[in-house]
């Protein structure tokens, strides 16, 4: 199935959780990821029940700490 990582269109295996795709993508630090499917924010607790479905579109949202 195809579906939208970051605006980018891939070929994805059906049936992928967003964890699967988590470790495909090979997030680096995937403790301090927020993931959205459809501009719908995925609880952290169940990226491993939310499968994508064709067409979805998924973004990894990173929240940098620092600053004065």
């Amino acid at each position: 199935m195809v579906i939208s990582v970051a605006g980018e269109k891939k070929e994805v295996a059906d049936g992928l959780s967003v964890t699967e795709l988590i470790e495909q993508e090979k997030v680096e630090t995937p403790q301090y990821v927020t993931v959205s499917v459809n501009e719908e924010f995925v609880d952290g607790g169940a990226f491993d029940e939310t499968i994508l479905k064709e067409g979805d579109e998924v973004e990894f949202l990173y929240f940098m700490g620092g600053g004065r």
